[in-house]
């Protein structure tokens, strides 16, 4: 709880990523890579996000990550 305080008041800017990971397979699927099959990683705090390959963007919200479901929906 305290640590959640402090993210929230200090937390990272997540503005440096790894490159994107393709999940291929029975390999460990992270919960960031289950949305796209694709995630990338913070590089200054860890903190894994789905990443839209076809659109070559990082999925950071819940608003961004309910618009990509509704885009494969149509």
């Amino acid at each position: 709880m305290i640590t959640k305080l402090i993210d929230v008041v200090f937390g990272c800017r997540h503005s440096r990523y790894s490159f994107p990971v393709t999940l291929r397979g029975a390999a460990r699927r992270p919960q960031a890579g289950a949305l796209t099959g694709t995630y990338v990683a913070c590089l200054d705090c860890g903190r894994e996000f789905p990443y839209d390959w076809e659109e070559m963007r990082v999925i950071t919200s819940l608003d961004e990550r309910r618009e990509y479901v509704a885009s494969l929906a149509t």
